[in-house]
């Protein structure tokens, strides 16, 4: 079969089932996409530049709309080009987010189109005005309301969507929701696995070293922002550390702004470590910025408690991969969390916006090494019948044979 993606950063959330797909001679994997420096052996990529960013002399409400036009546009031609070296794809497999495939079916009528719907946004009710630190003012909820119009014209298509999660289907109006099939995504349970001989041995990153006997609190998100409760793990670490003083906390992310406002000429991480200077003994709490995949494991195989916090908004894939490893985890309390952890069972929920309280779940947590280690077993339990990558590709693959009748 000839199968086409598309995603603008190569290979986006397709990694594992490209990588399968193109192991079979029998298929042909084309991708377009944006320029980047990602590589797959046997996949043949069609690159796009978009050339532009948004224009600003339209109302601010039309932006995303046009530029997602532009893209669209941009990718079609690329399509085009294929096209007219005789390439005839027998699905179209993509993302919605970015318009990449609204002209798509224009250069291939009646090709199976697969889409990929991350979220529709609302201004009450999930992640929008969910903080009263940070309330949208009245004059931007149309904004909010017109990132949905990407949303609209993929489901006016009239082709077939998937979603990972019932919290990102349920998001979408009622009307929408039976055109976007659940196909739930997975996990390398074989790369992300717990291994207890981690927490034997000391593990260096950088210039920090966490050793045998240091309790090891891990935290991870693409960037250290509110909407992944930054600010909550913040203000919860002067207490954390000053009442037990075996422990150790490496932060894992970014330094820029994945979802929500930005800073003028500032970031979140360094707001909310100005608020608590002083406070805390920085020399226990390392930020690595963002690392490398084989080292985000080791941290995960090594971490004594693992938190996980999240606006309620699309769930990271951070949390499947710390479910994996066997993490004890401490996570927020929000409908896409409780998705994934049952409380008690295979993690521990608190609220998002309560240091307090996730200071005292932390440190509860660390005093009760047999619960701990029963919500390790739990998470792992839970990967294993839920988030294996073999389950996710099966149900890829069938929903194929389904639109494709191979």
């Amino acid at each position: 079969m000839k199968f086409l993606f598309v995603h603008q950063n190569f290979p986006g959330q397709y990694l594992h089932i490209v990588r399968h797909l193109q192991a079979n001679p029998a298929h042909d994997v084309v991708f377009i996409t944006e320029p980047n420096a990602n590589f797959m052996v046997g996949v043949r990529r069609v690159v796009y530049e978009v050339g532009r960013t948004p224009r600003n002399d339209i109302h601010p409400t039309m932006k995303e709309a046009e530029f997602a036009a532009h893209r669209a546009d941009k990718v079609a031609d690329a399509a085009r080009q294929l096209k007219a070296l005789g390439y005839y794809p027998d699905i179209i497999i993509g993302h919605h987010g970015w318009g990449e495939l609204l002209n798509l079916v224009d250069v291939w009528p009646g090709v199976p189109m697969l889409g990929y719907f991350e979220f529709f946004y609302h201004t009450s009710g999930y992640d929008v005005n969910y903080d009263p630190e940070f309330p949208m003012a009245e004059n931007f909820q149309p904004g909010v309301r017109s990132l949905n119009m990407i949303n609209h014209m993929a489901l006016a298509l009239d082709q077939h969507g998937q979603t990972p999660t019932r919290f990102q289907r349920e998001a979408y109006p009622l009307w929408a929701q039976d055109k976007i099939k659940l196909l739930p995504e997975g996990a390398r349970l074989d790369t992300c696995k717990p291994d207890p001989a981690a927490r034997t041995q000391p593990l260096t990153i950088g210039d920090f070293t966490v050793q045998p006997g240091d309790r090891l609190i891990t935290y991870v998100a693409r960037n250290l922002e509110p909407y992944r409760g930054f600010h909550t793990m913040a203000r919860a670490l002067p207490r954390i550390l000053a009442e037990r003083p075996d422990a150790k906390v490496v932060m894992v992310g970014g330094d820029e702004v994945s979802y929500g406002p930005r800073l003028v000429n500032n970031s979140w991480k360094n707001l909310f470590l100005r608020e608590i200077e002083g406070k805390y003994d920085a020399s226990r709490v390392h930020f690595p910025g963002q690392v490398p995949f084989d080292m985000f494991v080791r941290l995960l195989q090594r971490s004594d408690l693992h938190v996980y916090l999240s606006y309620p908004f699309v769930a990271s894939w951070s949390l499947r991969d710390a479910l994996a490893c066997g993490c004890a985890l401490v996570a927020s309390d929000v409908e896409p969390v409780r998705e994934f952890i049952t409380d008690g069972v295979n993690g521990v929920l608190t609220p998002t916006l309560d240091p307090a309280k996730l200071s005292e779940t932390v440190l509860a947590l660390l005093e009760n090494p047999k619960r701990a280690q029963k919500l390790r077993r739990g998470a792992r339990a839970f990967a294993e019948a839920n988030l294996s990558i073999e389950r996710h590709i099966a149900a890829f693959e069938a929903r194929i044979a389904e639109l494709t009748g191979g």
